[in-house]
């Protein structure tokens, strides 16, 4: 009865069984650690989408922020552009009344036969003049530049604007999207 052929497949049998439950039990294992490592990883991108939308929503806020700063700096850029001509302007009109005084100048001149001392007094005088009309035309360059370099800061200034602006209107459609 040793050599019983049915024991040997008794036998196989078994040991075929033991192994099956072996190999379902580790592939049951490998199952759940699969299903573990899938559920942490749903966890943390839940998480980092969460803190990506706050961010976004940050950044919109902070955009909308910077275009506010950007049309009120453009408007007093135009302020200022307007006070810089106005400047300009009556620097010119000075300019323009300093240019009377090398006449009054000379007709004091003419009186110096009569008034000597009066006369040596305007002559060093008229020297002055002239150096405050060369002063007040530099002054006036000076003001023309500082009007061009205003108007240029303002169209720059208004390109920065419509920049930040289209930048941020990506960010606005996600707006009703977010909390």
């Amino acid at each position: 009865m040793a050599d019983d052929p049915r024991r040997v497949l008794v036998e196989a049998v078994a040991r075929l069984g033991r192994e099956t439950q072996i190999h379902l039990d580790e592939r049951h294992r490998h199952f759940w650690v699969t299903n573990l490592v899938i559920l942490s990883i749903s966890v943390m991108l839940v998480i980092i989408a969460v803190f990506n939308v706050y961010y976004i929503r940050v950044l919109y806020q902070d955009l909308n922020g910077i275009v506010f700063n950007m049309d009120s700096m453009h408007e007093n850029l135009r302020h200022v552009k307007g006070s810089m001509l106005d400047i300009t302007q009556r620097i010119e009109s000075f300019d323009q009344h300093v240019g009377y005084m090398g006449k009054i100048t000379e007709n004091t001149a003419s009186m110096s036969g009569a008034l000597p001392r009066i006369g040596g007094a305007m002559r060093s005088m008229n020297g002055q003049v002239a150096g405050i009309k060369n002063e007040m035309a530099v002054l006036r360059g000076g003001m023309l530049n500082i009007d061009q370099r205003v108007l240029h800061m303002t169209g720059s200034v208004a390109s920065m604007r419509e920049n930040v602006r289209q930048i941020a209107k990506p960010m606005g459609m996600m707006n009703p999207f977010m909390p």
